[in-house]
C-alpha cells in the first residue's frame, strides 16, 4: 500500500514518527517507508537501555538518604562547633550525636521536598546561552557535590545516546509519549531527580510495547511517582494508623492525576466523589524510607495499618476489602475503561498527527486500544499503518527535546557529557522530567511556536552548528534528512550561506528540519 509520494512519505517517516533521519538513513527508509516505522515495534527489547552503569530506582534514592544522612551530621557537627564553650569536645561527623529530629520512616523523604528555586534562563547579557549551559533546576551550585545532580546527568545522556542511535526513533518518540504521560518534575526535590531517570527505564520503557495496564500499575507504584504526588503519606481516616492520629490524613493528589490525566481523561465521566474513593482505595501505598524498617529502603511497600479499611465503591463498582489488591483491581479496571480508551487514543493522536486530532482516526486507534486489551504495540502499529495517519497536513512543530534529538542524529554528534544539551533545552523551556505540572509538556505546535521561542531555537542553531566539527556538509546533510523532499528555497537558502555554519543552521530552522 503506497503510502503518498515517496520523497514525501519518507520525510513523514523520520519526522512525524521518527527522530529525524541519520546520514543514510533517508536513502535506506525511502523504498518502503512505513515498513521501516514499523520494524521498530517489531523489536520486543528496543525499548529498553541497559547501560550497567546506571542504578536502579531503590539505589538512587538509598545514595540520596546518604547524602542527606552525611549532610546533617555535617551541619550537626558545625552547629556544635558553634556553640559557646565548644571545643575540641566537639562532637565528630560521623558520630550521630545531633539535636536534629530523625525523618520518620511513614515519610521517608520529607526532608528533600523542597530544591533551591531553579534558574530561569540560560542566557548571558549578549542574549546567547551560556557556554555549556547552566543549571537545570534544582541543581546545586558548583563545588556542591550532588549525588542526586550527578546521577540525573547520567540519566539524560544515556536518553541521548538511545535516541541518536535508534534506527527510525519511533520507539523513543513512544517512550517521551508515555513518559510525559505520566509526568513527574525534578523540580519537587532530589528524590525525584535521582530517580526521575530510573522511573522511565523501570516503569515506562519495559511497557511501551506491552499492555497499558501494566505500565499504569508499575507507573503508580514506582517511588518517584508516590512522592511526586505526595501519596507516600496518605492515611486513612479509619486505619489504626489514622485513628490514632499524627497528622497525615487522606491526600488525594495522586488518586486524582491517575483519573484526569493518567486513565479516563477530565471528560471521563468521573465525580470527586470518585477521586477521594481511589484515594482511599490507594492509602498505604509508599515506600521504605532511609531506615528500612518496613522494606528495603526505597522500594515500594504496603503498609496495612495505614490503609482505609473496608469496601469502596469506585464509578458503580464495589471493590472489596482485599489490602493491596483491591488497589490493584481498581487501576487495572480504570486502565480498561472506554473513556481511558477514548482519552489514550485522543492524546497519542495528537501527538503524532495533528493537534486538531482527526475523529475517525481517533475512532479507529480507540477500538485498537479496546480490542486488543490495551495493547500497546498494536495501538502504535495501527497508527502507523492507517492512512491518514500519513495524509495529514504537516502542521506539527517538533518540541525542543525532539528538534536536539533531530541535530544530534543529522550530525552524527552526541556530546561526551550532557550539561551543554541540558543548557539548551532550559533555554527552550523542555528540562528532560521537568515539565511545569502532572499534565507534561504541551503537546500542541502553539506552545513552542511563538517568536521569542523561534528566536531562542535560532541561538541553539547557531551554538550547535559552532560546537559540532565533524557533520556532513549542509548540502549533504539536507539530502540526508529531507532528500528530493526539501524545497527549492530551502535548498537556495542553505547553498547560498556565508559558512559552513550559517548553512547548518539555515538547515535546522528550515521547515523540513522544525515540521513535522
Amino acid at each position: 500500500m503506497a503510502s503518498g509520494p515517496e520523497p514525501l512519505a519518507t520525510l513523514i517517516a523520520f519526522n512525524r514518527f521518527g527522530l529525524g533521519a541519520r546520514p543514510g538513513g533517508f536513502a535506506t527508509a525511502a523504498s518502503d517507508p512505513r515498513g521501516f516505522i514499523a520494524e521498530e515495534l517489531k523489536k520486543p527489547d528496543a525499548a529498553l537501555i541497559t547501560t550497567p552503569d546506571l542504578p536502579s530506582s531503590k539505589q538512587a534514592i538509598q545514595e540520596v538518604f546518604k547524602q542527606e544522612e552525611q549532610r546533617k551530621r555535617e551541619r550537626a557537627q558545625v552547629a556544635a562547633s558553634q556553640m559557646p564553650g565548644a571545643g575540641t569536645n566537639a562532637p565528630a561527623a560521623g558520630d550521630g550525636n545531633t539535636s536534629q529530629t530523625k525523618p520518620t520512616e511513614t515519610a521517608p523523604a520529607a526532608a528533600m521536598a523542597s530544591s533551591p528555586p531553579p534558574e530561569t534562563s540560560m542566557m548571558q547579557s549578549s542574549g546567547q546561552p551560556a557556554p555549556g549551559g547552566a543549571m537545570t533546576p534544582g541543581e546545586k551550585p558548583k563545588g556542591q557535590p550532588s549525588v542526586a545532580r550527578d546521577l540525573y546527568r547520567e540519566e539524560v545522556l544515556a536518553r541521548l545516546q538511545k535516541q541518536a542511535q535508534a534506527d527510525a526513533g519511533f520507539v523513543e518518540r513512544l517512550v517521551a509519549f508515555w513518559s510525559n504521560h505520566f509526568a513527574i518534575s525534578i523540580a519537587k526535590g532530589q528524590l525525584v531527580r535521582a530517580s526521575a531517570g530510573a522511573f522511565e527505564r523501570e516503569a515506562i520503557r519495559p511497557h511501551v510495547l506491552g499492555r497499558f495496564a501494566d505500565m499504569v500499575k508499575a507507573v503508580e507504584q514506582h517511588p518517584a511517582m508516590l512522592f511526586y504526588l505526595d501519596n507516600q503519606r496518605s492515611m486513612g481516616p479509619n486505619s489504626k494508623a489514622g485513628s490514632r492520629g499524627g497528622g497525615k490524613g487522606l491526600n488525594e493528589n495522586l488518586a486524582r492525576e491517575i483519573m484526569e490525566l493518567h486513565t479516563l481523561g477530565v471528560d471521563g465521566g468521573y465525580a470527586q466523589a470518585d477521586v477521594t474513593t481511589l484515594a482511599r482505595i490507594i492509602t498505604g501505598w509508599t515506600f521504605a524510607g532511609r531506615e528500612g524498617k518496613v522494606g528495603e529502603p526505597g522500594t515500594f511497600v504496603f503498609l496495612p495499618q495505614w490503609h482505609e479499611p473496608g469496601s469502596q465503591t469506585l464509578l458503580g463498582k464495589t471493590y472489596s476489602e482485599a489490602g493491596l489488591a483491591q488497589g490493584e483491581l481498581a487501576l487495572s479496571d480504570l486502565a480498561r475503561h472506554p473513556a481511558t480508551a477514548r482519552h489514550i487514543a485522543t492524546k497519542v493522536v495528537r501527538h503524532f498527527v495533528a493537534d486538531d486530532p482527526p475523529a475517525p482516526l481517533v475512532e479507529r486507534i480507540d477500538k485498537t486500544f479496546r480490542d486488543t486489551d490495551g495493547d500497546l504495540a498494536a495501538v502504535s502499529m495501527a497508527l502507523v499503518q492507517d492512512d491518514d495517519a500519513w495524509k495529514a497536513p504537516i502542521t506539527k512543530m517538533r518540541n525542543p527535546a525532539e528538534f536536539v534529538a533531530a541535530i544530534m542524529r543529522a550530525t552524527a554528534f552526541v556530546p561526551p557529557e550532557p550539561q551543554p544539551v541540558l543548557g539548551a533545552l532550559l533555554a527552550m523551556g523542555m528540562v528532560p522530567w521537568n515539565p511545569p505540572g502532572p499534565n507534561g509538556y504541551p503537546d500542541v505546535a502553539a506552545a513552542w511556536a511563538s517568536p521569542e521561542a523561534m528566536k531562542v531555537r535560532l541561538d541553539v542553531s547557531w551554538r550547535a552548528a559552532q560546537r559540532i566539527k565533524d557533520a556532513p556538509q549542509p548540502i549533504a546533510m539536507l539530502e540526508d534528512v529531507a532528500g528530493t523532499a526539501a524545497s527549492q528555497e530551502t535548498r537556495e537558502a542553505v547553498g547560498r550561506a556565508e559558512s559552513r555554519q550559517q548553512a547548518m543552521a539555515i538547515l535546522f530552522m528550515s521547515p523540513e528540519f522544525q515540521r513535522r
